[in-house]
């Protein structure tokens, strides 16, 4: 039975699972179109409105309405409107998008800490820089509530990994000592309500982060599907705690048509492995296995150790095989 086989529906992440700044991750179209389930895309990036973010999706052929997008800007506006009244005054950090949502909402969007906002909205947005993180600053001393659309601290690039919201948030809590309530990923709210749209029971979480995406999958009590082409590497994944476990570890959305069997944790490709005092010996293998095989085998021998004192140091190749394949996994 393939993994896409024994759910209703796919619960996908963006940056570094389906795109790079916006270009295609290799084998992501294809293996997402390959499974013919409903798709919702779920994003911690608070940037673009849901309309770009669909039209973005479609141009690269994956044709999508934007009411089966979820921004984090979404959620934080979700999240504040349990909390605070329609009509009050928000000061946002972030784009125009961001701003217009929270107009919808019945919000009155504010620049200016000297307008006394009763609270602070921040979001992604290339242009924040001293001003807007000052006006922040200086009205969460005022008491307005902080609330952040998402603590990423990195956001997945074509040239690499760029500084995300979770960094320029980190600014305003060392001028505060103020920790904004965040309301994207890792907290399950996001795929609670994609599920819920689409009336899914059986749905599937995919992205490439261990804290964000897997975690939030985690948490919402969903089964996840992790791939190795964006933030979180190889050791990440050995060193990831229960919170942060996916059940598939895929190389790429291609593994999505794969044998589910293939892709849980365990012993696999001839590899055995070892796990003693943070010291993990891999050994076995044979001329066709795979840096990942080599992971699920590792995997399978840390992650049923206790979480206690079990911090894996190194992963030793024994064999030659082992050798061979950890050198891809730095």
């Amino acid at each position: 039975m393939t993994v896409a086989s024994g759910y209703d529906c796919l619960l996908l992440d963006l940056d570094g699972t389906i795109w790079e700044g916006g270009r295609p991750i290799p084998g992501a179209i294809k293996g997402v179109q390959s499974t013919g389930l409903p798709l919702f895309y779920i994003t911690n990036n608070a940037s673009k409105a849901p309309s770009v973010v669909a039209e973005q999706l479609t141009n690269i052929g994956l044709p999508t309405a934007p009411d089966h997008v979820l921004t984090s800007a979404q959620a934080a506006i979700e999240l504040a409107s349990r909390k605070i009244p329609s009509g009050a005054k928000l000061l946002i950090l972030g784009t125009d998008s961001f701003r217009e949502l929270a107009r919808e909402a019945g919000f009155v969007v504010v620049d200016s800490a000297d307008d006394n906002p009763v609270a602070v909205l921040q979001g992604h947005n290339p242009s924040t820089g001293w001003a807007e993180l000052s006006e922040a600053s200086m009205a969460i001393h005022k008491g307005a509530t902080y609330f952040a659309s998402n603590l990423d601290t990195t956001l997945p690039q074509e040239r690499g990994l760029a500084v995300g919201n979770g960094s320029m948030v980190a600014a305003v809590v060392s001028a505060t000592g103020i920790v904004p309530e965040a309301a994207g990923k890792p907290k399950p709210m996001m795929f609670e309500v994609a599920a819920s749209l689409l009336s899914a029971s059986r749905p599937l979480a995919i992205g490439d982060r261990l804290d964000t995406d897997i975690a939030g999958g985690v948490a919402a009590g969903m089964d996840a599907f992790q791939v190795l082409t964006g933030v979180s590497g190889f050791y990440d994944v050995v060193n990831a705690p229960a919170s942060q476990r996916a059940t598939f570890l895929a190389e790429s959305m291609l593994d999505l048509a794969e044998d589910s069997a293939t892709l849980r944790p365990g012993a696999q490709g001839g590899f055995s492995a070892v796990c003693t005092d943070g010291i993990v010996e891999l050994d076995g293998g044979v001329g066709s296995s795979t840096a990942i095989q080599a992971l699920r085998t590792v995997v399978g021998a840390v992650w049923g150790l206790s979480d206690k004192g079990n911090q894996v140091r190194e992963v030793r190749g024994i064999s030659e095989h082992a050798r061979r394949v950890l050198e891809v996994w730095w």
